[in-house]
């Protein structure tokens, strides 16, 4: 593989999709096509244009990112399918199944056309600083090369990581996919009780910002196991153990987080059930 990353046809361009173009142009991209009816301009030699109509038919990239959302896929899907004859398909859309984007694609290609094959992802809204997660499920007919190719594409904004089995996005979703909604609820609380009980919310914010902040960066830089760095943290008959007395008890943190993740990766099942073909 070349030190250039190959040409993209890049569908969406929000927060995400908008990201992972970031972290692609640092790694040296090749004129790619990129299709966002907002974006209001990307550097040379790339193409922006407002609709997949507008993408010369002769283009072959080597890659296709479905990034829109999820309730606008369909409306591109017909014009984005000869395209996926030539090349696989990135899903970051959460709630679609690779059968469902598989046939949707399928339906709109000219007889006798390759199957589709498209992989399916869940990032988390982390990669838009370079420190996501990015989980990944390829189909059986995915090759190693496009694995690899996908690999090298996410890893531009942050950690990518592999499961073999299609249903198990469903708790990666409700763990590293809302993952992020949890800990920045942690961090409000911290702030609103800090205030509560007299803080400045400016000092109150600071203070619980950098400590969710400063927290996961040890545990990242250390490579030492959560438990430990809890453990670490907890003086015998301290502060720091009587409050977590509060919240290991088995009807407080354990239980809700465990109702928490259940409720998110069954979410997950309902929008990730049947779907139409477009």
């Amino acid at each position: 593989m070349s030190d250039s990353l190959p040409p993209l046809l890049l569908v969406g361009c929000g927060k995400m999709g908008g990201a992972m173009l970031d972290g692609w142009l640092k790694e040296g991209l090749a004129p790619s096509f990129i299709i966002d009816r907002h974006r209001e301009s990307v550097p040379a030699p790339h193409h922006l244009v407002r609709s997949p109509d507008d993408v010369p038919a002769d283009f072959r990239p080597g890659m296709i990112i479905l990034a829109t959302k999820p309730q606008k896929v369909d409306s591109v899907l017909p014009a984005v399918a000869p395209f996926a004859a030539h090349a696989p398909v990135i899903s970051v859309l959460a709630g679609r199944t690779v059968r469902s984007l598989t046939d949707a694609l399928a339906a709109h290609q000219p007889p006798g056309s390759p199957a589709p094959i498209v992989i399916r992802t869940m990032p988390n809204t982390p990669c838009a600083i370079g420190q996501g997660m990015t989980v990944c499920y390829a189909p059986p007919a995915a090759t190693p090369a496009q694995r690899r190719l996908c690999t090298r594409l996410l890893r531009a904004v942050g950690e990518v990581a592999w499961v073999e089995h299609e249903d198990q996005i469903d708790i990666v979703t409700a763990i590293s996919g809302s993952g992020p909604a949890y800990v920045f609820l942690l961090a409000e609380l911290m702030e609103q009780l800090g205030v509560a009980d007299g803080l400045p919310p400016e000092l109150a914010r600071q203070i619980a910002r950098q400590t969710v902040a400063g927290s996961g960066a040890l545990m990242q830089q250390s490579g030492i196991d959560a438990a430990t760095l809890r453990r670490n943290v907890t003086s015998p008959n301290g502060t720091t153990q009587k409050a977590l007395e509060v919240l290991m008890a088995d009807d407080a943190w354990p239980a809700t987080l465990a109702a928490a993740l259940k409720a998110g990766a069954e979410r997950a099942r309902e929008l990730s059930g049947p779907q139409p073909v477009s």
